[in-house]
């Protein structure tokens, strides 16, 4: 228990170091990976260092691969990238193989002072993550400590004597904890610490190390497995490269633990070097050959001409939920994507009651699927962004407002969907047709519809309240418009005219729904302005004493007896 409990602290604080880092400086990591990716030798050292701050190897491989599936960088440099991400998580080995536990309390120290003692989130960031290190530092020590026992153990002695001779079965065993895990540095450090301690044979050590590489590669190819060609030649080439070096290497163990025990003995360090130069050697090999590697996995993995899908996420970086700020700003411009199929929605569906078009009305029933699957993966990706607990104050404010206002276009395609276009269905069945008068009066509100579309979607994105109070003002002028468009049909009936009687329930129907439409879609600016303190709890005035007690002494509307 003691030594699993020192693998999960181990774990724990390799999380912490990375969303750490993450929240303090992931924006400027991908943004250096970004501009990075130019030249083969510069991706390489940007790989190595990225990785070796953030401490994953899996996180860089991902943050790259995004890119590649955007098309913004080249398989090759790609591949430079992750190649140098392999060589920064094990030069991060070799240094938390050092003997560091005075370290430990220190860094704790730092770390809990400086989380506790600022109101400044990015120096509280960095406080995580150096309390990160220390926690790292601790179990480590833990481990050494709950294992030293276990060397006397006759049943482990046993145990370990059956595996000394399946090579194999240790690169598989290590390759699935790494994947458990989803950590290869803290499977190699758990390695090197049994091995420290005489628990483990070197040769048995190595192999695990071996498979420890390997499954470092499978989390990065398991989360790109739907993700775009581009990504996934990313990460499957780097697992590629692993699995040459681990079946080339895997004979030579023997040899490389009598060289590297000449060098440095000690089981630690043959096992900490062991890692450092089998990366190395990869890097050495495979860098020169990328041109020739990037040609074979593109023709492995051709593009395939496919119909975009539009109900596809485009912005969603699974990669950035570890930075608010680019998270938000990612669900924002999704949002933005379904005010912009709302709107060809809208367009379309006025086309579809001028001209009877059912292909049309069919194809506008299609889109509403589109909002719908754009609206559920944008809340998916918000509940996993508060999830990770990298929210601020600010940040909560933001993901509610998203949340909220794409609620609300997902009711506005509803609207269009089951209502405007069961309407405009049953025009067409009827083969009814809206007096020139009633269908210009219609064509206006939809006409205004549109423009409080566009106007919420700016004032969504740029939360100025000058905007949300025209926002509102036009709400007030639209319901106006409505209601005198509603009295021009009546006075319409009133006169008899055939057109207004055969369509007036379908007349009415439309402007009710054009105003829901509208009321939805004004929503996005309450919040705005109950930031600024300018919204009322209520539309009701404040009623004088007097007019209180005339309300209540009023019957219910129901008509039943009033209750005291």
């Amino acid at each position: 228990m003691h030594v699993l409990g020192g693998v999960a602290l181990l774990l724990w604080g390799l999380r912490m170091v990375r969303t750490g880092v993450m929240r303090a400086f992931g924006g400027d990591l991908r943004h250096l990976i970004s501009i990075g990716m130019r030249r083969v030798p510069v991706a390489f050292a940007v790989g190595l260092g990225v990785t070796a701050i953030l401490q994953s190897s899996t996180a860089t491989s991902l943050m790259t691969a995004s890119f590649a599936a955007r098309g913004l960088v080249a398989t090759v440099p790609a591949l430079a990238v992750v190649l140098g991400a392999d060589v920064g998580t094990s030069l991060v080995a070799q240094l938390l193989s050092l003997n560091l536990t005075w370290l430990s309390p220190l860094c704790v120290l730092v770390g809990v002072a400086t989380f506790m003692t600022t109101a400044a989130t990015r120096w509280r960031d960095l406080g995580r993550a150096v309390l990160g290190l220390g926690l790292m530092l601790l179990a480590l020590r833990q481990i050494v400590d709950a294992t030293l026992p276990l060397r006397d153990s006759v049943v482990i002695e046993e145990v370990l004597a059956a595996l000394s001779g399946e090579s194999v079965l240790a690169v598989l065993l290590a390759a699935g904890l790494t994947w458990i895990a989803h950590s290869s540095l803290a499977i190699v450090l758990l390695v090197m610490s049994l091995a420290g301690v005489g628990l483990l044979p070197v040769e048995f050590a190595l192999a695990l190390i071996l498979g420890a590489n390997l499954g470092g590669a499978l989390p990065a190819v398991i989360a790109t497995w739907r993700s775009d060609v581009g990504a996934r030649r990313v990460t499957l080439g780097n697992l590629g490269f692993r699995a040459i070096g681990v079946v080339l290497t895997l004979p030579l163990v023997g040899i490389a633990a009598a060289a590297l025990a000449a060098i440095e003995p000690g089981a630690a360090r043959v096992a900490a070097n062991f890692h450092t130069a089998f990366n190395l050697a990869l890097a050495l090999v495979f860098v020169p050959l990328l041109p020739i590697a990037g040609r074979v996995i593109e023709r492995l993995l051709p593009h395939r001409a496919t119909v975009d899908d539009p109900s596809r996420p485009r912005y969603l970086d699974p990669t950035a939920v570890d930075s608010p700020d680019l998270a938000l700003a990612a669900a924002a411009r999704e949002t933005l994507r379904m005010g912009d199929t709302l709107e060809t929605m809208l367009r379309d569906t006025l086309t579809v009651f001028r001209n009877d078009d059912r292909k049309l009305a069919d194809d506008v029933c299609k889109r509403d699927d589109v909002v719908d699957k754009l609206h559920e993966a944008i809340k998916i990706y918000l509940t996993q962004l508060s999830r990770e607990e990298v929210l601020g104050e600010a940040g909560s404010r933001r993901c509610m407002e998203i949340i909220a206002f794409t609620t609300n276009l997902e009711h506005v395609g509803d609207i269009i969907d089951k209502n405007l276009i069961e309407l405009a269905e049953k025009k067409i069945k009827h083969r009814l047709r809206f007096s020139d008068e009633g269908f210009a009066d219609i064509q206006r509100l939809h006409e205004d519809v549109l423009g409080t579309l566009r106007l919420a979607l700016a004032t969504f994105m740029s939360g100025d309240p000058a905007m949300a109070r025209r926002l509102l003002a036009e709400k007030v002028r639209f319901r106006e418009c409505e209601r005198a468009a509603a009295d021009k049909h009546l006075d319409r009936l009133r006169s008899n005219r055939p057109e207004s009687v055969e369509t007036s329930s379908l007349h009415l129907d439309v402007l009710r729904d054009l105003k829901r439409i509208n009321s939805h879609l004004v929503s996005v600016a309450y919040p705005i302005l109950e930031q600024t303190g300018e919204l009322r709890a209520s539309r009701l005035a404040n009623a004088a004493p007097t007019e209180d007690a005339a309300i209540k002494s009023q019957p219910p509307l129901s008509g039943g007896a009033a209750t005291t």
